[in-house]
This record gives structure tokens, sequence and C-alpha cells, in this order.
């Protein structure tokens, strides 16, 4: 009888996840602005139901698109008839989806056996916070585990910090994975914890910056939509809130921010995937951390990290206007990057969000920055759209180590430069 039950159970889960089975990711290189404005028409065929993994925004950056397969003859008849050229990066989505489930599955029974945790590879979020229980049991003299509220669907929010003593002292935030389905941004946060935690003591330069400052790291921004991408939807991007009067649920988390909020670059349809919600800070999961900034008052840095796209960005995001900081941000992030590439080689552009992808409004690294905290960067990790959101997890230490190199860099200047 428990086998039946089983089975039963095993059915329903697997008839819950959505599959993608002969979508394509496609990549379009408009060649001008009447290109740019028939893509931006094609986002709002809701029909279609078309995923931009890129936006249509400029001439100079490509246009990813995931196409259902129930949707391709259209799309591409629609885009040869206005002579938009296009080539498939990703011929089949669910293969990419089934080797990455099959590689997790591999690396979940490896650590079982070994009882080790794997830093290379994608974890489930309760794997990740009973990982974090281990790193404060294994440094509780330099980590601690803080919940700072809940999300909507009632999860706990911790936040990692890492601190030697003193109250309230200068602090860096670093937050990952508010876009869920970007997942080795997650992964990367995860790793860099570990890092800082073993490096201390060890690291003249790191353990100088602990000896005066706090690091406060937030591994799961979204919690309930990273949940979801593992049980539901892998390409789920937004928050789990319901929507007064839709049956679309989500908002995205970083166009929910008091800062330019409402305006270009952020929907105001709950069924897109950058609808900006009902209100400023209406998302519990913005609230518990922009709650904690403002309680805590002496953070000098505050870094978000996505993917993908390799670049490293500061404000603005809701408009074009050159910040006041922005020779000094411009100049550290050039030199981040510089050291971010000595590593493997891999390219990354630097710039204001407005000006290096496009106008986003209700983004957190304006928000911090207008709170005054001077040092807001963003970073969008590997790759820049072979794999997209789907990189493969032989990728995530590499794309962790060399980050580590900028975000040491930007941690450090801001250590040496109090203001």
């Amino acid at each position: 009888m428990r086998g039946l039950w089983l089975l039963l159970v095993l059915v329903a889960a697997a008839k819950a996840e959505k599959v993608f089975i002969g979508d394509q990711v496609i990549r379009v290189n408009a060649e001008s602005e009447e290109h740019i404005q028939l893509l931006q028409a094609l986002e709002t065929q809701e029909e279609w139901e078309v995923d931009f993994w890129l936006d249509p925004v400029s001439t100079e950056l490509p246009v990813d698109i995931r196409v259902p397969r129930s949707s391709l003859s259209a799309v591409t008849e629609y885009l040869s008839s206005y002579n938009i050229p296009y080539s498939v990066i990703i011929n089949n989505l669910q293969d990419l989806l089934d080797e990455e489930k099959a590689e997790m599955q591999m690396s979940q029974m490896k650590e079982r056996s070994t009882r080790s945790f794997n830093f290379g590879a994608y974890h489930r979020l309760e794997t990740i916070y009973s990982w974090m229980d281990t790193l404060v049991a294994q440094h509780p003299n330099l980590v601690t585990k803080q919940e700072i509220g809940r999300s909507y669907e009632n999860r706990p929010m911790y936040v990692l910090k890492f601190s030697t003593g003193g109250y309230k002292r200068p602090a860096i935030w670093i937050d990952t994975g508010i876009h869920s389905r970007e997942w080795v941004s997650q992964a990367t946060g995860v790793w860099t914890a570990n890092k800082i935690a073993t490096d201390f003591g060890t690291d003249a330069s790191l353990t100088s910056l602990l000896n005066t400052m706090d690091i406060y790291m937030l591994l799961l921004a979204n919690p309930d939509g990273y949940a979801y991408t593992h049980s539901n939807n892998r390409m789920w991007r937004k928050t789990r809130s319901k929507n007064s009067g839709s049956s679309c649920r989500g908002v995205d988390p970083n166009r929910n921010w008091d800062a330019g909020f409402g305006g270009p670059g952020a929907s105001r349809n709950p069924c897109s995937d950058s609808y900006h919600g009902p209100s400023a800070h209406s998302e519990i999961e913005v609230k518990n951390v922009v709650n904690l900034i403002k309680n805590h008052g002496n953070f000098k840095s505050f870094i978000s990290v996505h993917a993908y796209s390799q670049l490293l960005m500061y404000p603005y995001g809701y408009n074009c206007k050159d910040v006041s900081h922005q020779p000094e941000l411009d100049s550290v992030g050039r030199a981040a990057v510089q050291k971010l590439s000595s590593l493997y080689g891999t390219r990354y552009k630097v710039g204001s969000i407005c000006k290096i992808i496009y106008q986003a409004s209700g983004g957190s690294i304006d928000w911090s920055y207008n709170l005054g905290i001077k040092y807001s960067y963003a970073f969008e990790l590997r790759d820049t759209g072979r794999y997209g959101f789907i990189l493969p997890a032989n990728q995530i230490i590499p794309t962790a180590s060399e980050t580590w190199l900028a975000l040491k860099h930007i941690m450090e200047y801001v250590h040496d430069h109090p203001y």
C-alpha cells in the first residue's frame, strides 16, 4: 500500500512540474530601432507566451527569447516577415534541464554517501539552509545566522553575518538570488560565504577588513521563487505573492524598491516577469531587507548578484543621469573587473545600469545608493547567452572564484575609503 502511495505522490509531483520539451532559446540581433519596437511588440503578445531572457532595448545588445514549441512557427514567421535576423542558441531547453536535474541527483547521492557539501553543485533551499548551520558550527566565532523575517509563503529569510564583534560596525551587504531562476547567483553566494569563513585568519586583507567591518550575506533573497524553480517551474523569476484581480502570481522583486518606482523598464501587468507590484516595498522579501538596512544604519556597500550577461553595474537604472560619484564608482568597478578577468580571461563590461543595459526602475542598488550607501553595485555573472539561466554546474566554482576577486577588490576599497 505504501509503495502505491509513494508512486501516486511521484506522479503528482511530475505533473506539477512544467516541462519545456521543444522550447527553443533564440538570439535576435536587432539592426534598427524599428526592429527593437517590433520585438517590444512581440513581448506583449500574451498568447505566444514568449519569455524574454534578455530584453529588446538597443541595437548594440543581443535579445534572447525562450519560445514555447507551440509558438515557434508563429514567432519565426513574425521575425522573418520583418527581416529580423535570429539564430537558435538552445535547440531543446528540456534537454538541458534534464541534464541539470540528473547532475543534481548524482551530486545529492554522492553528498549523502560522503556526508560532504559539494560547492560545485546546485542545491535545494532546504539543503542550503542546513549547510548554513554547518558553517556556523564550524566557525562560531565569526559566523552567525540571523532570521530577518519571513517570506510570503512563510519561509524564513536568513542572513549570514560575518563579524569579529562590536555593535553596528560599518558593514557590507551582499545578496544573491533575488531572481529565482538565476541559480549560479545563489550557488556563487554559498561558495563565497564558505570562502570568507575559511580564509579569515589566513588572508591578511580579508582578516584586516573583518577586524573592523562586518559582512552580511543574504543567499536566498527570494526563497519562495527559488523553491518553486525546483518544484514546479525552473524558469520562474518573481516572488510567489498573489496579485489582486489577477490569476498571475508574483512580483519582480528587483522592480519593487522605492527608487523611481513604477517608471520605465518595469511593467504594470501582473502577468509580466518585470511586474513592479502594487506599491514600493509591497513584497515582504524586499521589506525585510529594507528594514534591516535602515535599522542598522551603517552599511557602506550594497552588492546584489544576478545572472547572466557578464556585467558590473552601478546606479542609476531608473534614469540615465550620472550619479555624483560616477567617476569613482566606474573606476572601482573597472579595477574589480580587471581582477576578475585575471583568473580565466572572462570579459565583463562596466557602467551604469541605464547606459550599459537598459532603463529599469525600482531596482535595489538605486534604492541603496539614494539611501546614502555610496558603493552600490550589481553583478550579472556568467555567461553571455550560450546557456543563459541554465549554466552547467561545472561552471559554478570557476564563476564564483573569479567573482570573488572582484568582490574582494570592492570590499577592500570600501574598507580603505571610509566616509
